[in-house]
């Protein structure tokens, strides 16, 4: 009869196996790894139902309220500040730090690629808007982001992969 020995596991301690010809199954050991494998891994989807971090809230906020700023003080161009500007400033903000918490919020579960897009898109289409309150072409102002969202998506793209496994 073969000596039972401790072979290590996977998840720490792991269950006693036997060496030698006559192998027996354990069904206790089993069904102890298979209900660890079949739960999922919490640790890899905490980003999008753990907790938050207060920089991922944070972060948002501030730049959603210097970006309402910004667009703001462009549409008034030295005049008095209306309340259609404050407005603007409100809406454009409070989209501009939404779209940006939902990007940090799922963009560890997206494939490199698709997470370089959605940065340039992002940061493309929020410079686009801006550049449209200064009162050029709609053309010019759709060139302007497309440029800078493609530049986006290159460098964040070099970035990911660069520094991922």
């Amino acid at each position: 009869m073969a000596t039972p020995v401790r072979l290590p596991g996977r998840h720490g301690g792991a269950p006693f196996r036997t060496r030698g010809a006559h192998r027996t199954h354990d069904t206790s050991a089993t069904t102890a790894t298979s209900a660890t494998t079949a739960a999922p891994d919490r640790r890899r989807h905490a980003g999008v139902r753990g907790r938050v971090s207060p920089l991922v809230i944070g972060v948002p906020l501030l730049l959603g309220i210097a970006y309402g700023a910004y667009a703001q003080e462009i549409a008034r161009s030295g005049g008095p500040a209306t309340w259609g500007q404050l407005a603007l400033a409100l809406i454009s903000g409070a989209a501009f730090a939404l779209l940006l918490f939902g990007l940090l919020r799922v963009q560890h579960v997206l494939p490199r690629e698709l997470r370089a897009a959605a940065w340039g898109v992002l940061v493309g289409g929020s410079i686009g808007f801006l550049y449209s309150l200064t009162g050029h072409s709609v053309l010019l102002s759709s060139g302007i982001g497309l440029a800078i969202g493609a530049g986006t998506v290159i460098a964040t793209f070099y970035s990911f992969y660069t520094r991922e496994p």
